[in-house]
């Protein structure tokens, strides 16, 4: 029986198969979006990072940890004393991602991404309020647009100059929601209530101004109408006093005047179709008709 040679490319190839088919998926690493993954050996961090995509070759001895890096938000509530001792329960979130770059270093120093989470931004939020609530005087403040405001930015400011050298960004910090001990919030809507009704019944004494204001000024319209319609008819008067005035002095003055009335008044009568018998007194310089009396025809 023959010897049968086998080449040695083709030893190699099947030697690699082997290795492949042994190992299996152990020599790529598929990193999912919007994560990146953190290698082990022996224990030892890997300082490099994989980003998302699929990696080959890679160590098939290696152990892998996964982060997600995308924006993520967490909601805190806590009881935060004010300068009255009394405690407001206060809903804060916050808006973080952790620093692709720096997750070998998390690993090595924190943990996993709930590991972050439970030892260094719960703690230090949590903290951060107690805090802000010492500088608060007394416990309805906090409804306080001016004091929310102030509250965000220390909020903010503080978690970020702890988290950055965490590898956390800290995009925000919102209040959420703030809660008040039960018996300041009744006292709360009495103040509000009483205050509804002082500006209701100040809109009510404005609207009896203003309505009283337009009645004075209808009053004084019609007073002003009536002194005008009294100068109006003091005019006239004025006038037909003056012309009777007038006629007296021409008929004093001249007592042709009459004589002429007296004529014209003839002419008048003269043109009447009743047939009529006039008396007239012939000694008076008048010739005015005393009588007349009609016959009917």
């Amino acid at each position: 029986m023959e010897n049968i040679k086998i080449p040695k490319s083709l030893i190699i190839i099947m030697i690699i198969v082997a290795v492949f088919f042994w190992f299996g998926s152990s020599l790529y690493q598929k990193v999912p979006a919007g994560y990146v993954a953190v290698a082990t050996l022996f224990g030892e961090v890997q300082s490099d990072p994989y980003e998302e995509g699929l990696h080959i070759p890679v160590n098939p001895f290696y152990e892998w940890y996964f982060y997600d890096v995308r924006q993520k938000s967490h909601l805190e509530e806590a009881n935060v004393p004010s300068q009255d001792q009394l405690q407001t329960k206060i809903q804060v979130s916050v808006q973080f991602r952790l620093e692709q770059d720096r997750a070998p270093m998390i690993l090595k120093e924190t943990g996993q991404a709930a590991d972050v989470l439970r030892v260094h931004i719960v703690p230090k939020l949590r903290s951060l309020l107690r805090e802000q609530g010492k500088s608060i005087k007394r416990a309805e403040d906090f409804f306080l647009e001016e004091t929310q405001q102030n509250m965000q930015t220390s909020l903010l400011e503080g978690l970020r100059d702890y988290l950055i050298t965490k590898g956390v960004n800290v995009g925000a910090v919102l209040i959420r929601d703030i809660s008040l001990p039960p018996f300041i919030i009744k006292a709360i809507e009495s103040k509000k209530e009483r205050e509804q009704e002082v500006e209701k019944q100040k809109a009510e004494l404005e609207r009896f101004k203003t309505e009283q204001q337009q009645k004075v000024a209808l009053a004084t319209a019609e007073s002003e109408a009536a002194k005008e319609q009294a100068s109006k008819m003091k005019v006239l008067a004025d006038a037909q006093a003056y012309e009777i005035e007038k006629i007296n002095r021409a008929i004093g003055s001249n007592p042709n005047y009459v004589k002429l009335q007296a004529l014209e008044a003839l002419k008048a009568i003269s043109k009447d179709p009743g047939s009529k018998i006039y008396f007239m007194n012939g000694d008076s310089p008048s010739p005015l008709p005393l009588m007349n009396i009609g016959i009917n025809k």
